[in-house]
């Protein structure tokens, strides 16, 4: 794993013309902030070694590296997922490229079903902490002491500095922001409304199918976090409605530009 994972770095090292600290991964229906990075350019996954293709509708499959909020950065539009058959090596294995590309804070986004039933649909949940639903952790198997430690501490997978910059950006700005719990699910179904039910009496806030892989491989290798979920549908007693992925889409879509205001801020501060 170590010989591709310097492979991929080498050949993107090759490519860049700066040097980025921050990272995007932009989840489902969220891909048009990369119309806001500037002096961009884009490099299809397929092109890139070692690197597998996203096969989900709304994830385009490129690594951009330009400039948001006036800052060097690199993005990943389209992410890989556990349902798509991928394990959990192959589902992280861009993050342990961005460690050796030289990045030090990970921004992920994604879209969710809210369970929390003070949630609306088009609210944005800062990502307090996660719960993991996945049946494999990404660090089961031989570990790398030059990647990170066999036991990781989890006990702040989000960076408290970066969730108050975007409290304090979105205070700024109207932006009314939630803050909660993910629970991360294999799906590839929605969930049922006895497993919504059981999600938020064991603790979750909102329910999703990607980030807390990309989030612990990157805590493992000392990459600070921040995470912000898209409340897309709602699965709340009295509140369930049929879901599609189209659906998904169209509601990431309508909230995506107080996302996109959030980030390119955030981006814009640090450092």
């Amino acid at each position: 794993m170590l010989k591709k994972i310097k492979e991929t770095a080498d050949f993107l090292k090759s490519k860049m013309l700066t040097q980025p600290r921050v990272a995007i991964i932009l989840g489902t229906g969220l891909g048009n902030l990369a119309e806001q990075i500037t002096d961009s350019i884009s490099i299809p996954y397929g092109e890139i070694p070692n690197f597998p293709i996203s096969t989900v509708e709304g994830h385009s499959g490129c690594l951009i590296l330009g400039k948001l909020g006036g800052k060097d950065i690199l993005a990943m539009k389209g992410r890989f997922h556990y349902y798509e058959g991928y394990d959990m090596k192959q589902v992280t294995f861009p993050i342990r490229v961005m460690k050796l590309l030289g990045i030090e804070i990970l921004f992920v986004s994604n879209a969710s079903g809210g369970v929390n039933p003070a949630y609306e649909i088009g609210d944005l949940m800062v990502i307090n902490d996660h719960l993991n639903m996945f049946p494999e952790n990404p660090l089961r198997g031989q570990n790398f002491e030059e990647l990170g430690p066999r036991f990781p501490d989890m006990h702040e997978a989000y960076d408290k500095n970066l969730i108050a910059l975007a409290s304090e950006i979105a205070a700024e700005n109207g932006i009314k922001l939630q803050h909660g719990v993910y629970a991360g699910t294999q799906g590839p179904t929605f969930e049922t409304p006895s497993e919504y039910k059981y999600y938020r009496v064991i603790g979750a806030d909102a329910v999703g199918m990607s980030t807390v892989p990309e989030v612990i491989v990157a805590n493992h290798m000392g990459i600070k976090c921040f995470g912000v979920s898209i409340i897309t549908d709602l699965g709340v007693p009295g509140n369930f409605v049929e879901v599609s992925h189209e659906e998904v889409q169209r509601m990431g879509n309508a909230a995506q530009p107080k996302m996109t205001l959030i980030m390119k801020e955030m981006v814009k501060r640090i450092g």
